[in-house]
């Protein structure tokens, strides 16, 4: 791997959603801080706390086999010296599945690392119903 390869915190961002929907451990695992403090929460699911409790998490999520496709909306991004946060809104496709995207809200926290930007935190919660972003609101298809 590449020490510095997330630039930004858009780079870590990016590697994050393809690695998520090619269920690729590696890439997922190498986007996150290296840090006992990063948190992950999955739509419905518990608070994982640390690298070896996220990347179990991932690791799970991944041997179902499901394919995922995301199309991103609504982004509202925070930056500071060290911090970056994106607060967004996830359509969650399961490929070859007819039904609807899932609206799923997202907030991703992006820590400036000797490694580059690297996610801290990602946390993601079901929406009942589809939302509908502010016009001004950049859009990101993946």
């Amino acid at each position: 791997m590449i020490a510095n390869r997330f630039g930004t915190p858009q780079d870590a961002e990016r590697a994050f959603y393809r690695a998520f929907e090619l269920a690729d451990l590696p890439a997922m695992v190498d986007v996150w801080a290296e840090e006992e403090e990063i948190v992950c929460v999955h739509p419905a699911g518990p608070r994982h706390v640390g690298l070896v409790e996220v990347r179990e998490s991932w690791r799970q999520i991944f041997a179902q086999g499901t394919q995922l496709k995301f199309r991103l909306v609504g982004l509202k991004a925070h930056s500071g010296r060290m911090l970056h946060l994106h607060s967004l809104y996830e359509y969650v496709t399961i490929v070859g599945d007819a039904r609807p995207p899932t609206p799923v809200l997202a907030t991703n926290v992006y820590l400036l690392t000797d490694r580059g930007w690297r996610m801290f935190m990602h946390h993601a919660s079901p929406l009942s119903a589809p939302v509908a972003p502010d016009a001004e609101s950049p859009s990101v298809l993946h």
